[in-house]
């Protein structure tokens, strides 16, 4: 680990209803969807209570922050930095089961963050807060309509959602500012969502209305409808398309404000011999008149092995387009709401993508290791090369960003806790020099401890 660097300890926390949370290592069970967990709270009878309370706190460091001086304001030619987050969730679902199955549920919970320790700008500064989270109703029909168990699925209110491995859509919540915990992340759900879900058999009919929570300092108004259409032909093989109709503050996101955005993917093992063989495909086009016209894509291949340790190698490519500036038209791709749904996706390296990228006007390439040498244990290395896909948008001539390398390891260490490490390293290239002037490596690590009930 670096110094300067110190531990950290964090938590990804989850509070998705219709579909899993992005986190690092495997999410604790929903409280709503996992009723052979429920805990006995004392609470009138009649109903089933569930209680979860999930609590963190980290620390982060890392030496020459973003090639600049974290602190322009008080230069000192030292550009490392350090800085705290915490983090407690606590939550409370309570399910009616009807005599034909079908559920009525309701949750609530609340989220408090807090940074501290002479944060820099970049992640917010020194902040706290603590305001509700999950505030929703739902209804889902359990083996009443004879389609398979649950086959409608109704919520209504504050919840999280999201479509696939979060490429476009995955976190409803803005972090950072004046809320804090920047990478913490504890908020995923929208402001407000409505959402049903159809699931008769291997097919999956989604229809959503979706309003971004987002900073009160930096609210864009960003608001979509859509629907979202999956075939799930067996656990290995995945297919769907979705539609998004966005709006947002003309003046703050003209791009986004009358955006239509189609979406395709697919996760596949398309050799029954070969089991240990996938790929995922992803594309996505925006289409928004001048104001936007972009696209973005992906092509992964990846392969495990039955050896010791269960190696399983990757690659990964991933363009996500730049604006021209010799057109009229805006080509520079909108990353819209991604999320975590493991390391690397869709934050593209802990350094990269967690501070200085985003998914626009970029290409990556990604190679990684994965190892299992325990059923609690995972780890492995990512290797990044990032491009830039339109320089003279950035203001340079290179394309040339960075090389980087980040090393992980996740450790259940039993039902409540899971500890993380993550090393990282990053070589900047031609552009990121021709823009800051910087040439020394950039280097972070962190530890995180987990706790959930």
């Amino acid at each position: 680990m670096i110094a300067r660097t110190s531990s950290a300890l964090v938590l990804a926390l989850s509070g998705s209803v219709l579909a899993q949370e992005p986190s690092p290592s495997p999410p604790p069970p929903d409280a709503a969807e996992a009723q052979d967990d429920a805990r006995t709270t004392g609470l009138p009878s009649g109903l089933d209570w569930t209680f979860n309370f999930d609590a963190t706190w980290g620390s982060f460091g890392f030496a020459n922050s973003l090639y600049t001086d974290p602190r322009p304001e008080e230069p000192s030619g030292d550009l490392g930095d350090q800085w705290f987050e915490g983090a407690v969730k606590p939550a409370l679902t309570a399910t009616f089961t009807a005599s034909n199955s079908s559920q009525l549920y309701a949750k609530v919970s609340g989220v408090g963050e807090r940074t501290y320790g002479a944060a820099p700008s970049l992640v917010g500064e020194d902040a706290s807060s603590y305001d509700v989270e999950d505030l929703h109703v739902g209804w889902r029909s359990g083996q009443g309509l004879g389609l398979g168990e649950n086959a409608l699925e109704l919520v209504v209110g504050r919840a999280a959602y999201t479509i696939g491995h979060m490429f476009l859509l995955g976190d409803g919540a803005a972090e950072g500012g004046n809320r804090g915990g920047y990478w913490t992340n504890a908020r995923k759900a929208f402001e407000f969502a409505a959402i049903g879900r159809f699931k008769p058999g291997r097919h999956t009919l989604e229809a959503f209305y979706l309003d971004k929570d987002d900073l009160p300092e930096a609210d864009s108004g960003s608001r979509l409808w859509g629907a979202n259409y999956e075939l799930a032909l067996d656990e290995d093989n995945t297919f769907g398309a979705t539609y998004m109709k966005w709006s947002a503050n003309p003046q703050d996101n003209p791009g986004r404000d009358g955006l239509d955005v189609f979406h395709a993917r697919a996760y596949t093992a398309p050799l029954p011999g070969l089991q240990g063989l996938s790929f995922e495909a992803e594309y996505a086009r925006e289409s928004n008149g001048d104001a936007l016209d972009s696209e973005a894509w992906s092509l992964q291949a990846a392969y495990e092995t039955d050896l010791p340790w269960s190696p399983r190698v990757s690659y990964r490519y991933a363009l996500f387009r730049g604006d021209d500036p010799a057109t009229a038209a805006n080509e520079a791709f909108d990353p819209l709401l991604p999320g975590l749904d493991d390391w690397g996706t869709w934050w593209q390296g802990e350094i990269a993508g967690e501070y200085f990228v985003s998914n626009s006007n970029l290409a990556s390439h990604q190679a990684r290791l994965h190892l299992q040498p325990r059923e609690s244990v995972g780890t492995g290395v990512l290797f990044y090369k990032f491009l830039l896909d339109e320089p003279a948008a950035a203001g340079v001539t290179s394309d040339d960003v960075a090389f980087e390398v980040d090393g992980y390891l996740d450790w259940e260490i039993n039902d409540h806790f899971t500890l993380s490490l993550v090393a990282a390293f990053a070589n900047p290239g031609a552009a990121v020099q021709q823009s800051s002037g910087r040439t020394t490596n950039f280097s972070y690590g962190m530890v995180f401890l987990a706790y959930s009930y």
